[in-house]
């Protein structure tokens, strides 16, 4: 006697059922990778804090000098190898491990090269990364007015500055640092928000050209976790920042911080639904 199997019609209602859960399910599942993917994020932020304070402790209270930024002793990837060197894995941000192929420039999604690997800076490392620091920190030496035209006077220089919470130390970012510089000398313009997503410079594209101090606001502002980054603060609270918000942080002793639209520019279109 032949055993009852199942029919056509029931196999397709069985696969309609199964495709529909997952139709249900799938998105829950990725929004659920995002949310601990960000919880990994804030964690690593979090330890990165507590390593400035470490290095700062150490100090007497100051950060690194910056002077000759960039792969060299004065930024964060060479000053603070000691206190990290064990645990890279905290260099980038679980949301954005994938190498950018041709360029050193990193995307919303994409590490970046700390160094370029012709010249690999006085320890030879080449490192890949996806945070960056805000480069209104440093306490520049004696003599020194301005790093890269960053008045040496509006840096923060120590970690105990008042509002703490308000100043940012190290956020998501396509590039080792940055943050919003002069428009036409003046401390109250503030730069512009990036065009498109991952706009690095004054490019139309993803190709990494057109950069310097007048776009680094952009190395933060990056849709990579939900129309925000994740940033630690000078108090070491680690959070979520709207990217909008960015422009109402404490960057410099005078950074105007009643946000964009500054004389009344719009934000760009891929920006203009998110919120304050």
């Amino acid at each position: 006697m032949r055993g009852k199997g199942f029919t056509l019609i029931e196999l397709l209602v069985v696969i309609a059922i199964i495709a529909m859960l997952l139709a249900v399910l799938l998105p829950s599942l990725n929004e659920a990778k995002k949310q601990a993917r960000a919880i990994v994020c804030k964690s690593n932020l979090h330890q990165w804090g507590l390593i400035w304070k470490l290095y700062t402790d150490d100090n007497d209270g100051y950060f690194t000098s910056g002077w000759n930024v960039g792969w060299k002793r004065g930024q964060w990837i060479v000053a603070l190898r000691e206190y990290w060197v064990d645990r890279q894995s905290l260099l980038t941000c679980p949301t954005a491990i994938k190498p950018l192929a041709g360029t050193n420039h990193g995307g919303p999604f994409n590490t970046y090269l700390s160094t370029n690997i012709a010249d690999p800076g006085p320890d030879g490392y080449v490192e890949r990364a996806s945070y960056g620091m805000n480069d209104w920190v440093f306490n520049p030496p004696a003599g020194v007015s301005a790093i890269q035209g960053r008045d040496a006077n509006l840096h923060w220089r120590r970690m105990d500055a008042a509002n703490s919470s308000k100043i940012p130390l190290f956020l998501d970012s396509m590039w080792r640092g940055g943050g919003p510089f002069y428009e036409g000398n003046s401390i109250t313009k503030r730069i512009a928000p990036p065009d498109f997503n991952g706009q690095w410079g004054n490019n139309t594209d993803l190709s990494g050209t057109g950069g310097g101090a007048g776009h680094e606001m952009k190395h933060f502002c990056i849709d990579r976790h939900s129309k925000a980054v994740n940033g630690v603060f000078f108090d070491l609270s680690t959070r979520k920042i709207p990217l909008k918000h960015l422009w109402k942080l404490k960057w410099h002793k005078k950074f105007d911080t009643s946000g964009y639209p500054a004389y009344g520019d719009p934000w760009p279109a891929w920006m203009q639904q998110f919120k304050e």
